[in-house]
């Protein structure tokens, strides 16, 4: 009896204590995981930190959310919780360099839901993260440097009309609205050649309309921001889908060329295949970074210019040698624009200073190691190049204006980084240099130009820009 009863209070006691210390036991490499996190705090619930990262853009010092805390923790990444997801933030050049060179094999493309509902074919027909590698695998080609130097003269035309008709007429103007007409006027040139020039003003209220909508609150009822970007979304992506579809046509009767836009060079290609509605949404997203991302670039351009007269005079002399090499109305070529050295190196300072873009997502697609970090699968991870840009250890003096740091071999690798870096460097860089190299040639050849609110600061509201929009007062150049 005393046999069975001790055998009885044995399975009791397994019963109880077997679960018990496995459970214990999921605990403590459940508390040492989290111990083995990056340093940080999450914040408030659902919302985390994610007020505390917009309000120090908006207040106009985005650098201040990633400093604050890389003095606090003592570290170059921390854990925090943006957008509704658990993310990692990386800083400095190693960081930047992991996340450029790893994708696919720790870490992937990832985009908001809200994404996904304002470019639906991306989820429908494949994944964000393979529709992203798929246009990057796309478009390299025609965004070289060696193919877009072709549309040099074609560039030159539109910035040369685009002054003439929005600038030489007026005493005063605000620079931040014209600069994205003609961002986004060029970019549809260049990428479909619309038939109409109308067809670009109609365009436009729907692209603000979807671009409010990516940086919105997802809220997908009529009349909210989220619920117009979508319908503009479907609006410009019908559009560009009857405009591809035309091409075609008119490429296979002889009626266009694959030189007459890039969309013409795609559909000529390999690629000539592809769905309809992946390379609207290719277009639109270059679309997208062509209009607003360089239209940040050029108008802190012509702060910086209106501020700091030494700079513009040097520009000034750069561009006015190659005005005067020129025949009257001849368009620049890439001749010119391998001249304008120093134009590009304070063109390069001011994206340091003021990045179009702050940083980027990813997603770890498996677990791995960081500085003696855990670094969780399913985890967010952020890069912003602020990290970099504004760290004293890479650019001394952060604060002052130097265009001589890009001489010779230029910043270390991966501390300059508005367009990314590595394999996944943006693959618009190329076109940006171009845009913004022919944009300050006729700045600066037509005009002096002071600000008409001199302490106007630069907030970030989804790209760099100047709170007012920086209106200006001109000064027609006497050439």
């Amino acid at each position: 009896m005393e046999i069975f009863a001790s055998t009885i209070l044995s399975l009791l006691l397994s019963t109880i204590f077997f679960p018990l210390s496995f459970l214990l036991i999921k605990l403590n490499r459940r508390r040492a995981a989290a111990a083995a996190l990056p340093p940080g705090k999450t914040g408030w619930p659902i919302i985390g930190e994610s007020l505390e990262f917009l309000s120090a853009g908006w207040k106009g010092h985005p650098e201040k959310f990633i400093f604050d805390r890389i003095t606090k923790y003592s570290s170059l990444v921390f854990k925090t919780h943006l957008f509704r997801e658990k993310t990692i933030v990386f800083c400095g050049p190693a960081g930047n360099k992991l996340l450029f060179t790893s994708e696919k094999k720790l870490v992937q493309v990832w985009f908001p839901s809200s994404v996904d509902k304002i470019f639906p074919s991306s989820s429908n027909q494949t994944t964000p993260n393979e529709f992203a590698l798929d246009a990057r695998k796309m478009l390299p080609s025609f965004l070289r440097l060696d193919a877009l130097l072709r549309y040099v003269g074609v560039m030159d035309n539109v910035t040369r009309r685009h002054f003439e008709d929005r600038w030489e007429k007026n005493e005063k103007v605000v620079v931040l609205p014209l600069v994205k007409n003609y961002t986004l006027e060029l970019a549809c040139r260049l990428f479909i050649s619309p038939e109409d020039p109308c067809e670009v003003e109609r365009l436009s209220k729907p692209l603000n309309a979807l671009l409010l909508g990516i940086f919105s609150i997802p809220i997908d009822f009529p009349g909210t921001t989220f619920n117009k970007a979508i319908k503009a979304s479907d609006f410009i992506r019908k559009e560009f889908v009857s405009i591809i579809k035309r091409r075609k046509i008119d490429l296979l009767q002889g009626k266009a060329t694959p030189t007459q836009d890039i969309l013409s060079h795609m559909l000529t290609t390999k690629n000539d295949n592809s769905r309809e509605l992946s390379v609207a949404d290719i277009i639109l997203g270059m679309l997208i970074g062509g209009r607003d991302n360089i239209a940040s670039a050029c108008t802190s351009i012509v702060k910086y210019l209106a501020e700091l007269p030494q700079v513009y005079e040097g520009v000034y002399k750069e561009q006015i040698e190659i005005g005067n090499s020129k025949a009257p109305g001849e368009p620049l070529n890439k001749e010119d624009i391998q001249k304008m050295k120093y134009s590009w190196n304070v063109a390069c300072e001011v994206m340091r200073l003021v990045p179009p873009t702050q940083g980027t997502f990813r997603e770890v697609i498996t677990d791995f190691t960081y500085n003696g970090f855990s670094i969780p699968k399913k985890w967010k991870l952020y890069w912003n190049v602020n990290s970099t840009h504004k760290n004293p250890e890479f650019f001394p003096e952060p604060q002052k204006f130097d265009p001589s740091r890009f001489e010779g071999s230029g910043p270390a690798p991966y501390t300059f980084v508005p367009f990314g870096g590595g394999p996944r460097m943006c693959p618009g860089n190329e076109y940006a240099r171009l845009v913004i190299l022919v944009f300050m040639h006729h700045l600066v050849t037509r005009f002096r130009w002071e600000k008409i609110i001199p302490d106007e600061k630069t907030i970030v509201d989804g790209v760099s820009v100047p709170a007012k929009g920086l209106p200006v007062r001109l000064f027609v150049n006497k050439v």
